[in-house]
């Protein structure tokens, strides 16, 4: 990202760099999981099918949405926003969506994992501009709360009538669909 020239009033070049940086990793981020929720729209089969392809496309508008809305924060804090995918690839922390054509625990207990990363980073982004700029914070707190909800109706999928999540404790996404195919399988 190239140095901003200028920024919001209120805040120093220096801090509308650093709050557009971390803004840029979130824009990131959201762009990976609206890709991955797409693609576990077309690749999602079994009895659940239609329930789970069906819930995850309004999440995805709700995921572009925020990506719009953070790329529009970052160019108003005076910085370009990349939304390249080869940008994306290279900098990004995270490994590509491990799932292909699977069961909708499978994908679902993948999906539990990817929330997992994405929600603990955005709240992390959060507390990193919480001292700087309340509006970008209270931007993030919203697509946190939106990103929680739709992280619940994926754990509704996975947990039991004791609370307990197939996917619990499960380290790769692989794992989480393993375990989340065996929940299902026995109940």
């Amino acid at each position: 990202m190239s140095t901003p020239k200028f920024t919001i009033p209120g805040l120093t070049d220096a801090e509308g760099e650093k709050l557009a940086g971390i803004l840029q990793e979130r824009l990131h981020a959201l762009n990976d999981l609206a890709l991955t929720l797409k693609h576990v729209h077309w690749n999602v089969v079994g009895p659940h099918f239609i329930a789970v392809h069906e819930m995850i496309d309004p999440h995805v508008i709700e995921v572009r949405d925020a990506v719009d809305e953070t790329a529009e924060r970052i160019a108003t804090l005076g910085a370009s926003p990349n939304g390249l995918t080869g940008d994306l690839v290279k900098t990004r922390t995270w490994e590509d969506y491990s799932l292909g054509r699977a069961t909708t625990n499978e994908h679902l207990g993948a999906l539990d994992l990817v929330y997992q990363g994405v929600i603990a980073d955005h709240r992390k982004a959060q507390e990193a501009v919480a001292d700087l700029d309340a509006v970008t914070e209270d931007m993030l707190i919203a697509q946190l709360r939106a990103l929680e909800l739709f992280h619940w109706f994926v754990r509704a999928h996975l947990e039991n009538t004791g609370g307990e999540l197939s996917s619990a404790g499960a380290g790769s996404e692989q794992g989480a669909a393993d375990q989340a195919s065996a929940a299902d399988t026995v109940s």
